[in-house]
Order: structure tokens, then C-alpha cells, then sequence
């Protein structure tokens, strides 16, 4: 350690909404160089900090010092013009124009007072070459995977020259082969004297890329640890204040006695085709089958582009029946003409990847997010029964857990473990006999995991069937009865999940001429 100034310090900073208070006295030190990690469980006052540090929240209290210079952080501009950078978790990107318009979008190339699209391109393309990112810089934000996008938010960061970089979970829609990418570029950062800021939910993480680790609980801060001198279980007991499995193992299901009659499919599904969309490069399935019985946990793990979230949005009827091939089954009855609205009637449910995108409206209160989808059942005569309506979604907040001030709290105000908790109540009150999980618990804390596992395993229990889509090998190890293997929009292999490893999913998911340096997918 120097005698000189850190790069940044905050000290003491306190920020309250209403008469919640969000932070109380939390103190960050950042030097140049090193890279923070910021742990906490959501709600614990990470977002939030990261917010005064940016400029979101000009109102704080506390004092931030850069070169160990007092400033007064009172707009996102006046940070970026200080040389503070933010990734944030909820990418900000403009769907309908390019990479590259993305990227300098307000800071446009210009050559004698004339925008120039070649000097855009190329310094676009530049940025993307040193993410290591293989796209071109004139493809469309919208045509873009969830993974290239967060890499776009990465260079566009980059394009700022900033001193300190804050990272709000840039691995969370990630897989292995992009995170490695990244923590190279993150290294390559730190020898140029810049400072990160880091957030993350996966602790597995750490080691790889961070040097100290200071953890905040409540709007308090915890503790601060050296990567290297602590454990990952002290961790979790600094931020949940109690130990904590981060996944709870699957308990065996007792094989079918001789001579009784298996039960028919929850979901029976054969010969699921979907040709490729060129617009958006979606993965096209060849020659899908599968079943997943009553009670039963079925796991589908893969490569980035391999097929899985397509297998979940073909069975709820996301797609024009006329492009799929294929049958599905629904507790041994045809399901035809598949949409949404007649999957939601035949007792299926959706939890999507992008929670924030496509299964909330977050401008709305919890109460109106719970019950959006099964608003029928508090309804009479064509009119919703307030106090019927106020009850289930108070009993929803009850039984998950969800951490609100009130069912009136606008959803974008919630943590993302507790927006997900949401997500479920609105599924959960449909009294689904199948549960579609894509990522279910991606961007969310090891405490809000354990609870999900824990009530996937206990629905599981009363015999709901569950197929869940994980990047992330323990957890669907841990969770599942059955896991099936997709490679190039094939069930490329099948394991019982009790006895299976991380080696063998990623064996089986990887094309034959691929080498596992150049996997894409499955976090291990």
C-alpha cells in the first residue's frame, strides 16, 4: 500500500427513501489499480451506493473524495466528467439502433461538424476486438443476445476513458467463455492504473478477479476481507448474518415399484422442430423429445445458443404454430394451436429470463404484478374484487418472503431477488401444474437462491412438474431429478442428476469439433 490518495473514497454516506433508510454510514475505499468487490444480499444497499456514486442520487449524505479531492457527485454527467463509469445491472441500450450508434450514442464521431459513420464504426470495432466481442458493429441492439448486449454496455464503458469502472453484476447474463473475456479486460484495466468497482452474486467469481471484498447487510456495512484470507462460507455469513447453503440438495425420488403403471407425462413432447430465425439468430431445434412427469424437476443445461430457452417458449406457445414441427402432450392430452393465453389454460406457467423485460410491468405495484395473470379468479360479473384481489396478493408476499414496504410498492423499486419472488406470485396463483424456469435465479443472492430452491423442491413435492433452464451446473445438479443435455438444438445426452458431474454436461454440450477453450455456455 502507497501513501498516496485513493482513487476515490466515500465516507459515511447515508442515503433514505420516505422513512426507509437504504444506506447508514457506509464507507468505500477504492485505489488505483484494485478492483472491490461489493457483496450483499439484495436490498443490502449495493444498488444503491453505486447510485449516489454515479450521480443517480445527487441527494446523499457523507462525503466522496476522488485523489483525495472532496466532490459533490449531483448528476451522471458530472461523475462521467470526474471519470466514473457505471455498468449497471439493467442495460441501457436502444433496440433499434446499432452497436455502434449504442456505443456513442450522445458522444457521436464527427469529422468537420458532420456525424462520421466509417470513424464510429472502426473506433466501435476497436472496442469490441479488446472485449473480444465477434459481432458487427452495424447489427441492430434488438438482434443481439442478452450476452452480447451486456458486452456492448462493457465497451461502451470502455469508450469513456474512465478512472474508476463500477460494475453492477456484468457477469449475470453472461457465460464461462464471455466472463473469462471479461476478467482479462478487467485485468488489463487495473495494470493501466484504473479502479474497479465490482458487484456480484457469484462468489466463485472472486478469486479470480478481485482483491479486497467489503460487504454491506441492511444498508450497513459488514466487514471487509482480503481474496485469499477468507472463506466462501464466512462470506455468506457476513451477508445473510446466518449460514446458508447457497443450493439445497434435490432429495432421491424412490424408483417406480415393479409392476405398477408409470404415471402419464406431466408434459410429453415429440419431435419439437424450430428452423432458425435469421433476424435474430436463434437457435433453430432439430428433433427435440422429452417428458417431464408429475413431481418431477428436469433440468435442461447447454451452450449459450444451444436451444433451451427455445424448448420453453415453443411448449408455452411463444412462437406461430405453423413454424414449429412436433407434438406436445399436456397430462396425455394433445396440445394444439399453442399460445400463451391456451397454455396458461391448460395449467403451464412461464418464468422468463428477463424478468424485467417480459414478465413485469414495473411501473406497477406489487399487488397489480401478482395477480395480472390470474385476475379472472378475483373477478365477478366483469369486475375485479378489490378485497379478494388485496388478500391473495398479501398471502403471496407472506409465503415467499418478499421483502416490501407494502403490495402498493411499485415493483421497480424491489430488490431483483424480491421482483423475482413476484414473478412467481404471479404464477404461483394460477395453481400451475407445470412450471417453465428459464435462469430463475440469474442476478439474484445466495439467500433469495436458497429460498427459490427451496420452494421449487417443495412444489416439486405437491407434484407441480418443473423444467428449468440454468447456466450454472451446481444449481441444476443440486436442483433437478433429471438433466438433459442440448447441443446445436439437439437433446445431445441424458443424466440422473444424483450421480452426474460437471464434466460430463459439459462434455456432452459441447459440438464434437469444439474445444473447451472455446465453450459458450454453462457457468460451472
Amino acid at each position: 500500500m502507497t501513501d498516496e490518495a485513493p482513487l476515490l473514497e466515500m465516507r459515511n454516506i447515508g442515503k433514505s427513501f420516505g422513512g426507509i433508510r437504504a444506506l447508514d454510514g457506509v464507507s468505500l475505499t477504492v485505489r488505483a489499480g484494485q478492483v472491490v468487490a461489493l457483496l450483499g444480499e439484495n436490498g443490502a444497499g449495493k444498488s444503491t451506493l453505486i447510485n449516489v456514486l454515479s450521480g443517480v442520487f445527487p441527494h446523499y449524505e457523507g462525503e466522496i473524495l476522488i485523489d483525495g479531492q472532496p466532490v459533490r457527485l449531483n448528476s451522471p454527467v458530472r461523475a462521467q466528467a470526474l471519470g466514473i463509469s457505471t455498468i449497471h445491472q439493467e442495460l441501457n441500450l436502444v433496440p433499434d439502433m446499432s452497436v455502434a450508434d449504442n456505443i456513442w450514442l450522445g458522444r457521436e464521431r464527427s469529422s468537420a461538424g458532420w456525424v462520421s459513420r466509417a470513424q464510429s464504426t472502426a473506433s466501435a470495432q476497436a472496442l469490441l476486438q479488446r472485449i473480444g466481442l465477434d459481432i458487427s458493429p452495424h447489427r441492430l441492439i434488438r438482434q443481439c443476445r442478452l450476452a452480447e448486449q451486456q458486452l456492448v454496455e462493457v465497451a461502451k464503458a470502455l469508450s469513456l476513458n474512465s478512472r474508476i469502472l463500477v460494475m453492477d453484476e456484468p457477469t449475470s447474463a453472461l457465460a464461462e467463455a464471455e466472463v473469462q473475456r471479461l476478467f482479462a479486460v478487467v485485468r488489463s484495466l487495473t495494470t493501466q492504473g484504473i479502479g474497479v468497482v465490482y458487484i456480484s452474486h457469484r462468489l466463485e467469481e472472486l478469486d479470480q478477479v478481485a482483491d479486497i471484498v467489503e460487504v454491506l447487510r441492511d444498508g450497513n456495512w459488514i466487514g471487509e476481507r482480503v481474496i485469499g484470507q477468507t472463506t466462501r462460507d464466512e462470506l455468506i455469513r457476513m451477508m445473510v448474518g446466518r449460514p446458508v447453503s447457497e443450493f439445497n440438495a434435490r432429495p432421491v425420488k424412490p424408483p417406480v415399484a415393479d409392476g405398477e403403471p408409470a404415471p402419464v407425462p406431466r408434459l410429453r413432447v415429440d419431435h419439437l422442430t424450430l428452423p432458425a430465425d435469421p433476424r435474430t439468430a436463434r437457435a433453430q431445434l432439430n428433433d427435440v423429445s422429452f417428458t417431464v412427469g408429475p413431481g418431477e424437476i428436469v433440468g435442461l443445461a447447454g451452450l449459450m445458443g444451444a436451444g433451451r430457452s427455445e424448448v420453453l417458449l415453443s411448449v408455452f406457445g411463444a412462437y406461430p404454430s405453423a413454424q414449429i414441427g412436433g407434438t406436445v402432450a399436456v397430462n396425455g392430452s394433445p396440445f394444439r394451436r399453442r399460445s400463451p393465453a391456451r397454455a396458461i389454460g391448460r395449467g403451464i406457467a412461464l418464468v422468463a429470463e428477463d424478468r424485467k423485460g417480459q414478465s413485469l410491468v414495473l411501473d406497477q405495484s406489487v399487488r397489480f404484478n401478482s395477480t395480472l395473470v390470474a385476475l379472472r379468479h378475483f373477478a365477478r360479473a366483469g369486475w375485479v374484487l378489490a378485497g379478494r384481489e388485496r388478500a391473495a396478493a398479501l398471502e403471496q408476499v407472506e409465503q415467499l418472503g418478499t421483502k416490501t414496504s407494502g403490495i402498493a410498492t411499485a415493483v421497480k423499486n424491489l430488490s431483483g431477488g424480491n421482483q423475482q419472488k413476484v414473478v412467481l406470485a404471479k404464477w404461483l396463483l394460477t395453481s400451475p401444474g407445470l412450471i417453465l424456469l428459464d435462469e430463475p435465479t440469474r442476478g439474484i443472492d445466495v439467500g433469495a437462491k436458497a429460498e427459490i430452491h427451496a420452494l421449487v423442491a417443495h412444489l416439486a413435492e405437491q407434484g407441480v412438474s418443473i423444467l428449468v433452464v440454468s447456466s450454472e451446473l451446481p444449481e441444476l445438479l443440486g436442483m433437478s431429478d433429471r438433466i438433459l443435455v442440448m447441443c446445436e438444438g439437439r437433446i445431445a445426452a441424458e443424466f440422473d442428476a444424483g450421480s452426474a458431474t460437471q464434466k460430463d454436461l459439459l462434455a456432452a454440450a459441447m459440438p464434437a469439433d469444439q474445444t473447451p477453450h472455446e465453450q459458450k455456455g454453462l457457468a460451472a
